[in-house]
C-alpha cells in the first residue's frame, strides 16, 4: 500500500517501482487535458459502466472513481 496514492492510482515511487519491475513507462495522470486524457477517460468510463458493481460505482472511495477524479474525467 506504500505505493498507492491516497487520492487514487500510484504515487511517483509506485510508478518508478512498477517501471523498474516491468520495463514499462507509466506516466502521471494528465488532468489538464490532451489526447492521453481523452483516451484514458473514454476507456475508464467504459470500464466503470460495464465492469463495476452498483455498490462500487457509487462509492466515492472506490479506486475507479478516484482515478476518474484524478484525471478530471
Amino acid at each position: 500500500a506504500k505505493h498507492k496514492n491516497p487520492s487514487g492510482g500510484l504515487n511517483a515511487a509506485g510508478r518508478a517501482a512498477y517501471n523498474r519491475a516491468t520495463g514499462s513507462n507509466l506516466k502521471a495522470p494528465q488532468p489538464e487535458g490532451g489526447p492521453r486524457r481523452n483516451s484514458f477517460c473514454a476507456r475508464m468510463k467504459g470500464m466503470k459502466k460495464r465492469l463495476t458493481s452498483k455498490k462500487t460505482a457509487s462509492d466515492p472511495n472506490s479506486r475507479i472513481n478516484k482515478s476518474l477524479r484524478a484525471w478530471n474525467c
